[in-house]
């Protein structure tokens, strides 16, 4: 049986051996805090085993964390030049851009493609009387062993013979993103933590107590901008969805509006990600992409996104109002 476990100490290898090309790049002034923040990174896939069948505590891992928002909080982690010459890099990544052309977006289908049929079809698949892959793991295990198969299909495209050049390239990307690249993990757990404090039943008493009752058009407004602003908060939309929806979305509009819940739920979710298109917090949409791009203005992708988003914003507010409830 395949685990999933063997997945994640794959990619705290993969981490700790990007971890150590940072520690020997002259041409990074920060090495040594970006190859200790990395490194702990990878150091806690691997520990985070033990701690999750409890043979091992989990202080350390928070310890680790704390370390971890030290590191980047106080801008000791930064981008090296790597070996060789940055121009010449970027020459011969134009060169191969134009000699390989939509070949190059193989490898990144592969990944979905095979995650599908892991998902799907292996998950049914049985090796001497057990499943093939850890069952309720099935659509990490597709997600880890499509990035492997996406790798070897890369390298057999490209012609590349050694396994260290895919990794410098992943190391250099790595840096390119910076911390920012574990905001949504870290936000997604906020927002359990938000709900196991009870912060979506503090949320309902107030605005229950403040929203006149039988007015469903403002109780739609309410959720729906509060969805938004919570996700600008928390920079994700799955983050704010327990506490709005425990607060206004399911006490106000099913219960007491007799709404449509799955429709109230889905526009409401949709009203959150509107939130997502103008806030930093969400860095994976917002400022990674500014980052690998190499724009000028950090922000720009969220300047060009803020009229989008309040327009979205005030249709969804019509739709849930006139199909919803």
């Amino acid at each position: 049986m395949i685990k999933a476990e063997w997945f994640y100490w794959l990619v705290g290898a993969l981490f700790l051996m990007m971890a150590a090309q940072m520690l020997t790049d002259r041409g990074n002034p920060r090495r040594r805090g970006s190859a200790a923040f990395w490194g702990l990174l990878g150091l806690g896939f691997v520990y985070g085993t033990w701690v999750a069948d409890g043979s091992a505590p989990a202080e350390p891992l928070g310890a680790a964390v704390l370390v971890m928002v030290c590191l980047a909080g106080f801008g000791l982690t930064g981008r090296g030049t790597g070996a060789g010459d940055p121009e010449a890099a970027a020459r011969r990544r134009e060169a191969g851009a134009e000699r390989f052309g939509g070949r190059l977006f193989v490898p990144a289908l592969t990944v979905p493609a095979v995650a599908l049929v892991c998902a799907v079809g292996l998950k049914k698949v049985h090796w001497n009387g057990e499943p093939l892959l850890q069952k309720g793991s099935e659509t990490v295990l597709g997600l880890g062993i499509g990035a492997v198969t996406a790798l070897v299909v890369g390298m057999v495209l490209l012609r590349e013979k050694r396994p260290a050049e895919a990794v410098h390239a992943g190391r250099s990307m790595l840096e390119s993103m910076g911390f920012a690249l574990l905001l949504p993990q870290l936000l997604a757990t906020l927002g359990a933590i938000f709900s196991i404090a009870g912060v979506g039943e503090q949320v309902r008493r107030i605005t229950t107590a403040a929203l006149p009752e039988g007015s469903v058009l403002l109780g739609v407004v309410v959720y729906c901008a509060g969805m938004f602003l919570f996700t600008v908060v928390m920079g994700n939309g799955f983050a704010a969805f327990p506490v709005m929806t425990a607060a206004v979305g399911w006490p106000v509009l099913v219960e007491q509006a007799h709404g449509n819940a799955p429709a109230v739920l889905a526009v409401g979710m949709l009203a959150g990600f509107c939130g997502t298109l103008v806030t930093p917090m969400a860095a994976n949409y917002n400022l990674v992409p500014a980052a690998l791009l190499e724009l000028t203005d950090q922000y720009g992708p969220i300047k060009a996104q803020l009229p989008t988003a309040f327009i979205l914003l005030g249709c969804n507010m019509v739709i849930m109002y006139v199909f919803a409830v």
